[in-house]
């Protein structure tokens, strides 16, 4: 069973179904004792830093998560709370990742929206995908290139376009809107 953290925003339903079409069973919930139990978490995310955290702390859910020992993958804002700190609202994340997370210069277009390209794969979850392979954004903030960055994206900036410690796994793109491409990382996260 998959547990689909469920807080006060996300993009939970999208999660699920995308979840629904490879046959993978699946439950959005906020109960501890069923994200403990699961064989993978899933943490997705669309929405404001800050808020989110708070929500997160009120359900003990900021504590659970870095606890958890199963494999477990955030998505967008899922992945920058699980960072050290964040811009958004002055946030202090989780910190299961030692990176920041810092806002689009205005230099360019933000928030970064649509497709683009990722590279520089250095993760098992990238099985059988091609490099510079179009993937769909949509953020204002960014995650810095780490040793935990497990591909880039450049926007304005090179950035993390995902993240791996242990048994966490982080996409800053929405995998369960990137079609075929999506639909296999989902798939590679759950053959973990």
């Amino acid at each position: 069973m998959i547990a689909i953290i469920k807080y006060n925003g996300g993009n939970v339903n999208s999660v699920q179904n995308a979840l629904k079409r490879l046959n993978a069973e699946s439950v959005i919930t906020d109960d501890p004792e069923i994200i403990r139990k699961a064989d993978k978490v899933i943490f997705p995310g669309v929405g404001e830093a800050s808020s989110t955290m708070k929500i997160l702390k009120q359900n003990g859910l900021d504590l659970l998560i870095p606890s958890l020992k199963q494999p477990v993958l955030g998505i967008c804002l899922g992945m920058q709370l699980m960072c050290r700190n964040n811009e958004e609202g002055n946030t202090h994340g989780m910190g299961i990742f030692d990176v920041d997370v810092k806002r689009f210069p205005a230099r360019g277009i933000v928030p970064h929206m649509g497709w683009n390209a990722i590279s520089e794969f250095k993760s098992n979850v990238f099985s059988g995908i091609k490099e510079n392979s179009d993937v769909y954004f949509i953020h204002s903030f960014y995650c810095e290139l780490s040793e935990n960055t497990t591909s880039a994206c450049d926007y304005i900036l090179p950035f993390s376009a995902s993240l791996q410690k242990n048994n966490f796994y982080a996409m800053q793109f929405h995998p369960e809107k990137s079609g075929e491409i999506g639909s296999r990382l989902l798939q590679n996260f759950l053959n973990l």
